[in-house]
């Protein structure tokens, strides 16, 4: 269902009905309507002021794009959703970017409007040969307002006039996303309104945003997951509660008191909802469902969230944000996932020939919701094939009509000629107890972007109470005679920054010697999956998402930082 047409049909029959709820701020149906007039008209009256203003990327097909980079998530699911019933493409920009990757997107791909409140991103715009305008949440806030009153704005902008949102063509370009922007320079990509529409189909028919759903999306808009989360909610006739981040000891509260029945949100944000539900089960009872992105859940998150909430099912689903949702995995390990029914997935070699069953290769995903292609100027890399096949990268096997990913193409070290998944190795140490030996191995995966490590846990104890191993990172070293040996790094927990994010991480002195990691390892793993040395760290590199940093990881181990066991 377009989400235009839900808001106005929602907003017609009940407009008191919650659209938006922040900790402290919320719009109804109505009242989103009503306040997307304004917005719009504030936004427009912007670019309109501009004597030369930016030329957008040639796949907006001549449409003006307003960024959002604000730390409220509250406001930026306002202004996306409020834009998305008027001619404007939209784009969210993560302010916890390196600066100059914002400026670089910004002035590569051609936004017009930047809301944002960064003083360092106006002066690098300022300082730089983009003719757009920098606008301050207050400052857009005073123009609406302006315009909602029937007041003149500046004399350059003239007086502005407000038009009712439409539903808009299938073939418009809606929004701008991104796929990166941590430590590589960001690849953008539009989605049409019709493959938003596609996308919708997809997680409507398989991860339940029912109207009059309360879905609670905590975490910053900029990041995928949560973008959808907010635009599926309002295309099914739900409500969505967002949160800058996740905070356990007022979610429970919001959960309980506005009766929110669904969550979507990252699996750590998971792994926060089961200590929480521990420490307050009350607050929770009322959850039906925990929707995750990124595949291959951590066993030990699963099984602490059945164990304190056993009435809450759990989906982790699998997609790419350029393509859509390719499928989930609802019970078991969590290592194999079906693919939705409406979704082509194949597994090919390099040179583009499908392989057989059990062969890893890079996978291919034929989707409606898959955008045409990357921005023009942000990135050399071919989303689609000449077939009209799609793929991220992602690596992976197809056994019996189920995937299994094994990570992105830095994800996968040629050892002795044999393929190696790395997180295939992780996730074998995710069932390590330090307290004698766990039984069967657990389940991880990285879940984002390209070299970014998967977590092993919770860094402390899982449903059966026995204290884990940890964060660790398999790796691939150099070697004269092999090509590349498996090398894994464990977190130990005792850099500058561990003791806020890592509770419970091993120190050193518990740690496992060498000989009891490998007879793991080798209880666990095909022989050339087994690492052949074992290292630790203080800190491993992550994104500023908490992603894990393969590639750095590594680089930190070449240039002698971590601790040989």
């Amino acid at each position: 269902m377009p989400i235009t047409s839900s808001i106005l049909e929602v907003a017609k029959a009940h407009p008191d009905q919650l659209a938006i709820v922040g900790a402290d701020q919320r719009l109804t149906y109505g009242e989103l309507v009503a306040d997307s007039r304004s917005l719009f008209a504030a936004v427009d009256s912007l670019h309109g002021a501009q004597s030369a203003p930016p030329h957008p990327a040639p796949e907006t097909e001549g449409i003006p794009i307003t960024a959002v980079s604000l730390t409220s998530a509250f406001e930026t699911s306002r202004i996306i959703a409020g834009l998305a019933g008027f001619r404007a493409v939209s784009a969210t920009i993560d302010p916890r970017w390196p600066l100059n990757h914002q400026v670089g997107v910004i002035t590569t791909t051609g936004i017009g409007v930047v809301i944002s409140d960064s003083t360092d991103l106006a002066e690098a715009l300022a300082s730089s040969a983009w003719t757009g305008t920098v606008v301050t949440l207050a400052q857009l806030r005073e123009l609406e307002a302006d315009v909602a009153a029937g007041a003149l704005t500046t004399a350059a902008i003239g007086e502005t006039t407000t038009t009712p949102p439409t539903v808009r063509d299938d073939a418009e370009p809606f929004l701008m996303l991104f796929s990166s922007g941590t430590t590589s320079n960001p690849k953008a990509f539009i989605k049409t309104r019709r493959q938003y529409r596609d996308n919708v189909a997809v997680s409507s028919a398989h991860l339940e945003p029912f109207p009059g759903v309360a879905t609670l999306a905590p975490g910053p808009v900029s990041y995928s997951l949560t973008l959808y989360a907010v635009i599926e909610c309002l295309a099914t006739g739900g409500s969505v509660h967002v949160a800058d981040e996740f905070d356990p000891f007022t979610m429970g509260a919001r959960i309980a008191d506005e009766a929110i029945t669904r969550i979507v949100a990252v699996p750590a944000v998971v792994r926060a909802i089961a200590e929480a539900a521990r420490r307050s089960p009350e607050r929770f009872r009322g959850l039906d469902l925990v929707v995750t992105g990124g595949a291959n859940l951590p066993a030990s998150i699963r099984s602490s969230l059945g164990e304190v909430l056993p009435e809450t099912r759990l989906i982790s689903y699998y997609g790419a944000a350029e393509i859509g949702f390719i499928g989930d995995s609802r019970d078991g390990d969590g290592t194999w996932i079906t693919v939705y029914d409406t979704i082509g997935a194949q597994v090919r070699d390099d040179d583009g020939m499908r392989l057989p069953d059990g062969e890893i290769g890079t996978l291919w995903i034929e989707a409606a919701a898959c955008s045409y292609g990357y921005v023009t100027g942000t990135t050399e890399d071919v989303l689609r094939g000449p077939d009209g096949w799609a793929s991220v990268g992602d690596q992976g096997r197809i056994e019996n009509g189920l995937l299994q990913l094994a990570g992105r193409a830095g994800d996968i070290a040629i050892t002795g000629g044999h393929k190696v998944s790395l997180p295939e190795v992780e996730r074998a140490f995710e069932a390590f107890s330090l307290v004698g030996t766990a039984g069967d191995s657990g389940v991880t995966g990285d879940g984002g972007s390209a070299g970014d490590c998967g977590s092993t846990g919770d860094g402390g104890s899982a449903g059966d109470g026995r204290p884990r191993l940890g964060e660790v990172c398999a790796i691939a070293l150099p070697d004269d005679s092999l090509g590349s040996i498996v090398a894994l790094v464990i977190e130990v927990g005792s850099g500058p920054d561990a003791a806020a994010t890592m509770q419970g991480t091993p120190d050193k002195a518990a740690l496992p010697d060498k000989a009891a990691l490998l007879a793991h390892a080798r209880a666990q793993l095909a022989p050339q999956f087994v690492p052949r040395r074992f290292y630790t760290l203080d800190r491993l590199p992550r994104t500023v998402g908490g992603k894990i940093r393969r590639a750095e990881t590594v680089e930190l181990i070449m240039s002698g930082q971590g601790t040989r066991l």
